[in-house]
């Protein structure tokens, strides 16, 4: 599995010294905004803002209140009473949303009882499973990967054939009790190095598992009364399993398969037309090969640009460019990270498929509204809009630039903590003890 994979073990403090602000007035208040029931009201002034869904808008003013974005306007005078944040030479962004990530499921990859991610269990049908249920916020990469621009995520598990379910969290600090904002996002299913009985399977083995997944899921659907009454042939997953299948099947819970290599994907999308699921690929790393077919089913993909070297038979044909070619022909694309304590580099992941072909646009609606839109949570995510949720963050310049630096998040509203474990650990050590 990817998270695993990838995973960092060790936590560097190297390179997060605190943010400050070169040539910008500095921003009021070194500490978020005390917790009380009503976000405060606040007026971010002078900014950029960037909008995956409208051209930069110059010396805005963006008005949050309740939670929510209350107006975004150019110029104009703050509200009566809000608290007013001097933000100009700065841009300001949707937060961005890693959609494949294990951030706030694991601590240390070796250390079994910090992981969370995986259902301990031989058995390769864990449709049942919630990520949600792992995520713990007060994990120490939640506060890097907030400080690090992100303000939501996608938890997903993973093992086995299908892993689970993914859940979509907003990064707010371990006192907030409504992290969790979609406890059941979509069914996982891998296909890249699937095990299913016991055995590593191929491919084809693996879809054939799948098909007669779901012909069960469907026989259980049409007469759930045999199940309790022992009355139906042996079933090959538990009714809690083959319930959340079903509801795959019915087009009320997306499917997100991770697959690599070209020819596996366009199975992928023949299994998802002839089930009518709600398809999503993830990884595709020979993606750009069947670009056009994925166009035309409207598929979407979650791409990895920092994954373009080939290291699998599955991924043989990996190229830097691969979602610039998959965006280029009309693939609604996603950019994630796939990573736990990485999570916070998404915006130069993203800046590395800039770097390849993508255009700058595309990329910043990759990590912003397409993820929300995926899982039909546009109209309340991903843009800097009124009426949409509050979760914003103010760069210093260019997001997708190495050099620029986070100077605030603000989650449903409320200025968010920058402060974690990595600048706790700086503070401490960065001159010698006596």
């Amino acid at each position: 599995m990817r998270l695993g994979r990838r995973s960092l073990l060790i936590l560097s403090a190297l390179g997060l010294a605190p943010r400050t602000v070169l040539g910008a007035p500095p921003l009021p208040g070194k500490t978020p905004t005390a917790r009380t029931s009503v976000p405060p009201r606040l007026s971010l002034r002078g900014a950029r803002v960037l909008s995956a869904d409208a051209p930069p808008l110059e010396d805005s003013l963006v008005e949050l209140d309740g939670g929510k974005i209350t107006r975004v306007v150019s110029g104009g005078e703050p509200a009566k009473g809000s608290q007013v944040i001097e933000a100009k030479g700065m841009t300001l962004t949707a937060g961005f949303v890693d959609l494949v990530t294990g951030t706030g499921l694991m601590e240390v990859e070796l250390e079994r009882s910090s992981r969370n991610a995986e259902m301990a269990s031989k058995n390769p049908i864990r449709a049942a499973y919630l990520a949600a249920d792992g995520y713990d916020p007060a994990a120490s990469a939640v506060g890097v990967t907030r400080a690090g621009g992100v303000t939501s995520v996608g938890v997903v598990p993973s093992g086995g054939l299908i892993s689970g379910q993914s859940a979509w969290i907003d990064l707010d600090d371990e006192t907030s009790t409504t992290n969790v904002v979609v406890r059941r996002l979509a069914l996982h299913v891998g296909l890249n190095n699937a095990w299913y009985e016991g055995e590593q399977v191929s491919v084809g083995a693996s879809l054939l598992a799948l098909r007669e997944l779901f012909d069960d899921a469907r026989e259980l659907s049409r007469n759930p009364g045999g199940f309790d009454k022992n009355q139906m042939r042996k079933l090959v997953a538990s009714r809690l399993d083959l319930r959340a299948v079903a509801e795959s099947l019915a087009g009320k819970l997306p499917v997100i398969f991770e697959v690599d290599r070209a020819a596996d994907i366009l199975s992928v999308l023949e299994l998802a037309r002839a089930n009518k699921l709600k398809a999503v690929i993830a990884s595709a790393a020979e993606g750009w090969k069947v670009a056009d077919a994925l166009a035309k089913a409207k598929t979407p993909v979650i791409n990895f640009p920092l994954d373009n070297l080939p290291r699998t038979f599955s991924a043989r044909f990996v190229r830097d460019d691969n979602a610039a070619r998959l965006a280029a022909a009309g693939v609604p694309l996603i950019i994630a990270s796939g990573e736990v304590h990485n999570a916070r580099k998404l915006r130069q992941i993203a800046g590395n498929a800039v770097r390849a072909g993508l255009p700058h646009a595309t990329a910043l609606d990759a990590v912003t509204r397409a993820p929300a839109s995926a899982f039909a949570l546009d109209k309340r995510y991903g843009r800097v809009a009124a009426g949409l949720v509050a979760n914003l963050t103010l760069w210093s310049g260019d997001p997708f630039e190495l050099s620029t630096k986070v100077e605030a998040v603000f989650l449903r509203g409320r200025r968010a903590s920058l402060e974690n474990r990595q600048t706790a650990l700086f503070q401490r050590y960065k001159a010698p003890q006596r």
